[in-house]
């Protein structure tokens, strides 16, 4: 139910686009943005950062795009979103010494710091490689075609590469399926340590 709120506006972005333009789009885009925000406002919940990024950045190019009718504004926007996730996962890590995904997973999955710190890293390389792709579909391709890439091969490269991600962490798993115990990990530092 989570992920279908979370790509609720997408999905009425795409809508709007083929019944109407890419400017009616955008303004959904900004609406639905905006409500989600309400949402968390009216359960009294916090609202999470990345859902305050989003809109601040869809309200400003969005609201760019709108005005000037230039859709390069709404396409730069994609790429700064997915520069801004790697940029931040990059930051916590090497200057706070924070693993933003350890602390998304940690009560799910328990891994050496090792482990941790290159997954951080390949989510990181994989948001500014999303960010790239996004500019070169944006700027080289027709307009429809640039939105099928926002809407569903982006989604698709995220959940191929989320996969990808859960299958490399199968071997740092106990053969129950259960996440390992500190213990465990201990031990496993210490083979590995000896195979070095």
């Amino acid at each position: 139910m989570h992920a279908i709120f979370e790509y609720l506006p997408l999905v009425i972005f795409f809508i709007f686009y083929k019944v109407f333009d890419i400017y009616w789009a955008t303004a959904s885009l900004i609406a639905t943005s905006a409500l989600q925000i309400l949402y968390y406002f009216v359960k009294r919940q916090p609202v999470p950062t990345r859902n305050w990024v989003f809109f601040g950045l869809i309200a400003v190019f969005g609201g760019l795009t709108i005005f000037l009718h230039d859709d390069a504004f709404l396409k730069w926007k994609v790429t700064l979103i997915n520069g801004f996730f790697a940029l931040a996962l990059l930051v916590s890590q090497y200057v706070f010494k924070k693993n933003l995904i350890k602390q998304f997973l940690s009560e799910a999955l328990t891994l050496p710091e090792g482990v941790w710190n290159k997954l951080n890293l390949a989510w990181a390389m994989f948001f500014a490689l999303c960010g790239i792709l996004n500019i070169y579909v944006a700027f080289n391709f027709e307009q429809e075609t640039w939105v099928n890439f926002k809407v569903f091969g982006l989604t698709g490269l995220t959940f191929v590469f989320a996969i990808g991600s859960i299958i490399s962490l199968h071997k740092h798993l106990p053969e129950d399926g259960l996440p390992a115990t500190e213990e465990a990990q201990d031990k496993q530092k210490n083979v590995e340590l000896t195979k070095d």
